[in-house]
């Protein structure tokens, strides 16, 4: 089978299409054969080297939101059956969705939404898991709360806007000029044009922060939550001694894969409430020209990879 190897850390170009084995399932597993693979920011941050850990063994297949059919499986794999559509968040110390197959737990797979392509659920699994775990495992976001989104028109903050109106909070977000219409139409109350605005003097009193951005507007948003109100960041560490000095709470979050997660997130999907936007998508072959894409940053929504090309 083809997949996409990472030989050595570097730019896009390091990232090369190689004739490799097909894998075989393990007990629990699924062969997946991939129909669309996402692509996260974490995926070209690991090709920098920017997360290089000495321990890893080169090379190895980026990848860890993967949507295609169950081709084989493992002892114990059920409830799955060949030929069943699957779509999943692969956990981040294995990877290997940039390939034309892939063996996943089964317990990390879930139907994908019935009203959605297999191409575009692809870019699902882990941005929505990030922003669903985010908003509600970790700041725990209620009906008529108030949420500030930080890139909100992102991969990860085009779902978060969409979950949280769906859950009810009113949202204000965050993004360049150019997606200040675009927010809008996912449903964000206010769109607030970071360029040319002080997100400070608008947002106000907010009960949840989420932070896709860091640094110096990560710094900024202590001051925009009301006293009890709740600041994760998905990019940083939040500073504890300033969320206590301000009467805050707050926590730096990694996604974890999970089913019960992405359930949820296809229940809404097939509602209606949740639209998944797949701006750009590439041929396996051009996975490094994708992460160009994402890392030179402005990108609405969602990019993805897929093995057969439209």
């Amino acid at each position: 089978m083809k997949a996409v190897r990472l030989h050595e850390f570097g730019g896009p170009e390091k990232l090369v299409l190689d004739d490799v084995p097909r894998p075989k399932p393990a007990s629990g597993e699924v062969l997946v054969r991939v129909i669309s693979a996402g692509v996260n920011p974490v995926d070209w941050k690991i090709r920098s080297g920017m997360f290089a850990d000495p321990r890893t063994k080169l090379p190895i297949t980026l990848g860890y939101d993967v949507c295609g059919v169950v081709a084989a499986l493992g002892p114990d794999a059920k409830p799955w059956k060949v030929g069943d559509p699957v779509y999943g968040m692969l956990p981040i110390a294995g990877g290997g969705a940039y390939a034309e197959f892939v063996a996943v737990p089964g317990k990390f797979l879930a139907p994908p939404p019935k009203n959605l392509d297999l191409s575009a659920a692809g870019g699902v699994p882990l941005a929505a898991l990030t922003a669903w775990q985010a908003l509600f495992d970790k700041a725990e976001l209620k009906s008529g709360q108030t949420l500030l989104v930080h890139g909100g028109s992102g991969g990860v903050g085009h779902f978060a806007v969409q979950l949280a109106k769906a859950k009810g909070a009113k949202v204000l977000a965050t993004a360049s000029s150019a997606n200040q219409g675009f927010l809008k139409e996912i449903g964000a109350d206010t769109a607030i044009d970071y360029k040319n605005q002080k997100f400070e003097e608008i947002a106000k009193d907010v009960d949840v922060v989420l932070d896709s951005v860091g640094g110096d507007t990560l710094e900024r948003s202590y001051g925009v939550l009301k006293k009890g109100g709740f600041l994760v960041s998905i990019v940083a560490r939040v500073d504890e001694k300033k969320l206590e000095e301000k009467g805050l709470r707050g926590t730096s979050m990694l996604v974890q894969p999970s089913a019960d997660g992405l359930r949820e997130i296809t229940k809404l999907i097939e509602a209606g409430k949740v639209k998944p936007v797949v701006s750009a998508t590439f041929p396996l072959g051009q996975a490094g020209e994708a992460q160009k894409k994402l890392e030179a940053g402005g990108v609405r929504g969602k990019i993805v990879l897929e093995t057969t090309p439209r």
